[in-house]
């Protein structure tokens, strides 16, 4: 298992659209990943759980990978946990 810390920078937090592209990102990936915050944890497996963490904006979390490509496969995710998600606004 690998666990690596990551900042959460995105002004709005992860909400519902970052935690849409999160898990498309990661929908492939045949290990465990598991996000904490504070005093709670949850396995990444669907948006609502990612949702259910009420990420906001400088939150430290913890990401532990379990399964192949451990390193990389974390890196990747703390860097869709750090970035900066720009949409467009809705008319």
């Amino acid at each position: 298992m690998t666990t690596i810390k990551a900042v959460i920078k995105n002004n709005a937090g992860i909400h519902v659209r970052p935690s849409g592209v999160i898990m498309n990102e990661i929908s492939n990936y045949s290990g465990k990943i598991v996000i904490s915050v504070k005093d709670e944890s949850v396995e990444l497996t669907s948006v609502m759980s990612l949702l259910i963490l009420g990420l906001m904006k400088d939150d430290e979390i913890d990401i532990s990978v379990t399964g192949s490509e451990e390193e990389k496969v974390s890196n990747q995710v703390k860097e869709l946990f750090e970035r900066i998600y720009d949409f467009p606004p809705r008319n």
